[in-house]
């Protein structure tokens, strides 16, 4: 199954994208008991790979989900304990939509024993893969470079107030890489004209962030959390739009830049 519940592709350099939630594949056995709200697949982290298509001339090696985050949350906890304790979030194999909608038919839900067979099936998988890259760019480069790439509407009462600012930096809380690097990567974000950003706001890093970044192991790692309403329609259908990307992978293309040009 390991070959198949995601795609790798080797770079040259010390930079790994990781796209974790970006997968729209759902295994028919699962997708029959779903509700109607959550057949669009909603919370999906859409077209980043094609907003992304300049990975390759940096030389970064990819990392990217086939399966949607509703089969078992990439970026979640194996244990499910809450990155946001006292907050609204989703957990490893969610029961509800961002926006609070149930995810499974009444009487659907899956027990304790499905999740874990999920994270067995899905989730290990991923994560065994995502670990041995990080080892084997240190290897050959000494240090490794994280960057988890993740969107989402720019709307989301259940989870935020408000408009959610555009780049969405989380570094938990300087944690997870360097802070000169941090502060770099935010300038960039705030120098865009047009564009709102923050660093570690609301979205901190979810657990890909906080269990990989760490300086002290030769491992920076950052979250990108983009507002869908900068590359895409911010709604169903949740079409790509190029003409806004255009304006967007500049941006993206320059902080991943910063990021292969930091010395640890």
């Amino acid at each position: 199954m390991s070959e198949t519940t995601f795609r790798f592709r080797s770079g040259r350099s010390p930079l790994l994208v990781s796209i974790p939630h970006a997968g729209t594949a759902i295994p028919d056995a699962i997708a029959a008991r779903l509700s109607p709200a959550a057949r669009a697949l909603p919370d999906t982290d859409w077209h980043l790979e094609r907003l992304y298509d300049f990975l390759d001339d940096l030389g970064a090696s990819v990392l990217q989900a086939t399966y949607s985050r509703y089969v078992i949350d990439l970026n979640r906890p194996p244990d499910d304990e809450s990155l946001y304790p006292g907050r609204a979030t989703t957990g490893l194999v969610p029961r509800e939509t961002f926006a609070g909608d149930p995810v499974y038919r009444a009487g659907a839900e899956p027990d304790a024993d499905e999740v874990a067979e999920r994270r067995e099936r899905y989730w290990q998988p991923y994560h065994d893969r995502l670990r041995s890259a990080l080892d084997e760019l240190r290897a050959r480069h000494g240090f490794a470079l994280l960057w988890d790439a993740h969107s989402i509407r720019s709307s989301v009462p259940r989870l935020f107030d408000g408009r959610l600012p555009d780049f969405n930096l989380g570094t938990v809380d300087g944690r997870s890489c360097d802070p000169g690097l941090a502060a770099r990567l935010h300038s960039i974000a705030a120098a865009a004209a047009g564009f709102t950003s923050v660093l570690d706001g609301r979205f901190k890093g979810g657990y890909i962030t906080r269990r990989y970044g760490s300086p002290a192991e030769r491992t920076h790692a950052v979250q990108l959390e983009l507002s869908l309403a900068a590359y895409m329609d911010d709604g169903p259908p949740f079409e790509f739009r190029e003409a806004l990307a255009a304006g967007v992978r500049p941006h993206l293309r320059a902080m991943l830049q910063a990021m292969l040009e930091f010395s640890p």
